[in-house]
């Protein structure tokens, strides 16, 4: 899809990773696992990685480290109160840009015909 999806991508990622993390608790690697299962296959590792270390500073996250069989321990990120609140405020501005942009493109379309 190129270059835009890259670019909207950019503005909803937090978004996405807390839907990922109301799931479950995870690490990053299984945060990038699971976005690419669910489709988004050119996020890259490093990016999930910086934005894992935001979110951890804004606090909408509890982080615990647990111990890996390979390495050092493994940071494990839950979506604590405020990240939930985060999350649903996300999804209502989704319903609000998804709903307006649906109504433009049917007023688009009817003019065509």
């Amino acid at each position: 899809m190129g270059k835009q999806i890259t670019e909207m991508l950019k503005g909803t990622l937090e978004g996405v990773v807390l839907a990922v993390l109301a799931l479950r608790p995870a690490h990053g690697y299984e945060i990038t696992a699971s976005l690419r299962h669910q489709g988004f296959t050119d996020i890259a590792e490093g990016t999930v990685y910086a934005l894992l270390v935001r979110i951890e500073q804004r606090g909408v996250v509890d982080v615990e480290k647990v111990p890996s069989e390979k390495g050092p321990p493994r940071k494990v990120y839950t979506l604590n109160r405020e990240g939930r609140a985060a999350l649903d405020e996300f999804w209502r501005t989704w319903d609000f840009l998804a709903e307006r942009l649906d109504r433009l493109r049917r007023q688009g379309n009817q003019r065509e015909v």
